[in-house]
């Protein structure tokens, strides 16, 4: 198998290290080419060479201006060739993708990806398709090495609404759990004693599993940086916006998480929201 992948983030590189092992030939580009170069993978100059070169083409990008400017650029060349885009989007963008690429002759598969860096490496992730079920049925195999689970929701954006909704009670889960800990913290309670309470109480959860250990040595390394995060929830307050009126909680919950840009925490992992609630709590008390 061989296929072209664009976006050498974090998550980008740890899904590319994961196909590579796994015997796919990957052909890679990225606006930095110095992050192409040092990849130890083939890569070309142009982002043209690429879709040159391959017909199925990963996309794992910032956001969707981001996807725009990429599908803009290779519009010439776009007959016949696959995207599977893994980038989180907002839906009124992704619902214009699928029409372009169907314009141009091309196939667009809308693919949001649950988990991050680590479940990427060890082929861990929960994918989201939308999109042909032929070409779904076709780069299934390159979906499944990176995936332990695999939910083909077929209409377009469905499954950016399920992945938003997933980010969005992502954030809820992690504010609520640091706040749990920052007023255990305050009432006598040590840290790791709490969390393994909690781990055994109502207070379990997947988030709690990951991020514990972060937690307890307040090391934030970023595998879901606080920044894209926030540009999940406003693609989701744009999506609850439109279907369901404002979503009250999850503007509140994007404040806190903001106070963290402005604490200088955007390249933090998200769980730098306990920092965020333990520096407020400091200066409301002082």
């Amino acid at each position: 198998m061989e296929v072209g992948f664009v976006g050498l983030g974090l998550l980008g590189q740890a899904m590319v290290k994961r196909l590579s092992s796994q015997g796919v030939k990957v052909t890679v580009w990225n606006r930095s080419l110095e992050k192409a170069k040092v990849s130890g993978l083939p890569y070309v100059e142009t982002l043209e060479e690429l879709i040159d070169k391959e017909e199925t083409i990963f996309l794992c990008v910032k956001d969707s201006q981001a996807v725009e400017d990429l599908l803009t650029q290779m519009s010439p060349y776009l007959k016949d060739k696959i995207i599977i885009d893994t980038s989180t989007n907002c839906l009124s963008k992704v619902l214009e993708f699928h029409r372009f690429l169907k314009e141009k002759g091309g196939f667009y598969l809308e693919c949001p990806v649950l988990g991050s860096v680590i479940p990427a490496e060890k082929g861990q992730l929960t994918l989201l398709i939308s999109g042909e079920e032929k070409v779904f049925e076709k780069v299934k195999p390159l979906l499944q090495i990176l995936s332990q689970r695999c939910f083909y929701l077929q209409t377009p954006g469905k499954a950016t609404k399920a992945k938003l909704i997933n980010n969005y009670l992502l954030a809820l889960i992690m504010e609520a759990l640091a706040s749990a800990i920052v007023l255990g913290e305050n009432i006598g309670f040590n840290k790791e004693e709490l969390l393994n309470i909690l781990e055994n109480g109502a207070g379990n959860s997947y988030v709690l599993k990951v991020k514990k250990e972060a937690l307890l040595k307040e090391n934030f390394i970023p595998h879901f940086s606080l920044e894209n995060l926030i540009k999940d929830l406003n693609y989701a307050e744009e999506l609850f916006k439109t279907f369901s009126g404002i979503a009250l909680e999850g503007a509140l919950v994007k404040e806190l998480y903001r106070i963290g840009i402005n604490l200088g925490l955007k390249d933090k992992d998200f769980s730098a929201i306990y920092y965020v609630l333990k520096s407020l709590q400091t200066q409301t008390s002082g």
